[in-house]
């Protein structure tokens, strides 16, 4: 069975930032995801990650894929399905029964986001189906648009969209999509939001690109097609945390609990990204998560071996192979 220093699950940004960062401190390392980028594969345009004006997720997953290879992290595409403490080491089993060892494990799989599972959704996403309004809204400027959601937590998504699009059709099954008068009338104060009630999506239509969203009144069993360039999804998220059960402390939610360091409740265990409980997922976030929670996973090797380290930094420069210098680099003395 091969023994890695820090085994970590998920091949997200928050991931492959904890990759990068174990694999700088000089960690054997150990990534084992089902994919490649999570989330951020649905996402065609980025305009908020930091350096960026605007990039593809996967252009940017792959940036970050390609620095963790670099120091010398590993990929393997598998799918964990436990995590037991054996002899004061973690062993990992996956899916296609590969076993690994591991002194420190990140978890970093982030979560899934519900889907309507309705056909041409599969097809589609990145190409005009969203599922996060604060990061695809501003690409929909003066175009039609749909969000397919209800509850409070759309409130700010239906002012989001409202504020960025040209008209935005709100599907929802009950009678209102939220209880809150108050907020409702504010979010129908433009006069570019329609509610569409009691009604469920059937099917998305498109080729390259989205051009309508069928959708059902539960009532009545009409079908309507309403033509729009988007499809925002935000019926919550689906965190599959189960084989986690008994390990570490979980919320209600099925999250991750963590500290501020991305330690669980379990010594070894860390966790970083949306399968944590932090309320805010975003991309810089999670890739912030990912460096801590590497960085802590390193002091917690380090520790076991028996050498105490303080405050975990990264500044040291690297020779980066095949990579022709430019000048003198940065020098920083910490005292």
């Amino acid at each position: 069975m091969k023994k890695y220093d820090v085994i970590i699950v998920g091949a997200g940004i928050a991931g492959l930032t904890a990759a990068l960062y174990a694999a700088r401190q000089k960690l054997s390392t150990l990534v084992i995801s089902a994919d490649l980028g999570g989330q951020l594969l649905l996402t065609n345009e980025i305009q908020n990650f930091p350096g960026f004006m605007s990039i593809s997720g996967l252009e940017l997953i792959r940036k970050v894929e390609e620095q963790a290879k670099t120091y010398g992290a590993e990929i393997l595409f598998d799918e964990v399905t436990s995590i037991a403490e054996q002899e004061n080491l973690f062993t990992v089993k996956t899916a296609s029964g590969n076993e690994f060892q591991a002194e420190a494990v990140v978890l970093a799989f982030g979560k899934s986001p519900k889907e309507m599972g309705v056909p041409g959704e599969k097809e589609l996403k990145g190409r005009g189906v969203s599922y996060c309004v604060i990061c695809d809204a501003p690409l929909y400027r003066g175009k039609k648009v749909v969000l397919v959601g209800w509850g409070l937590h759309n409130y700010e998504n239906i002012v989001r969209l409202r504020d960025y699009a040209s008209k935005v059709y709100w599907v929802f099954p009950g009678e209102k999509p939220l209880e809150e008068e108050e907020l409702l009338n504010e979010a129908m104060s433009k006069g570019n939001v329609e509610l569409v009630p009691f009604s469920e999506p059937v099917e998305v239509k498109g080729d390259k690109r989205v051009r309508a969203l069928v959708v059902r009144n539960k009532k009545t069993g009409e079908l309507k097609t309403l033509e729009v360039d988007g499809v925002f999804v935000e019926m919550g998220y689906v965190t599959k945390t189960d084989f986690l059960k008994g390990l570490v402390q979980l919320n209600e939610r099925g999250e991750i609990v963590v500290d501020k360091m991305c330690r669980t409740s379990k010594p070894g265990i860390f966790a970083a990204g949306d399968v944590s409980e932090m309320p805010h997922k975003q991309a810089v976030i999670a890739a912030g998560m990912g460096a801590c929670a590497a960085l802590s996973a390193y002091a917690y090797v380090m520790e076991k071996r028996g050498r105490k380290v303080g405050q975990v930094a990264d500044w040291r420069h690297v020779e980066i192979p095949g990579k022709r210098k430019e000048g003198a680099g940065l020098s920083i003395k910490l005292r």
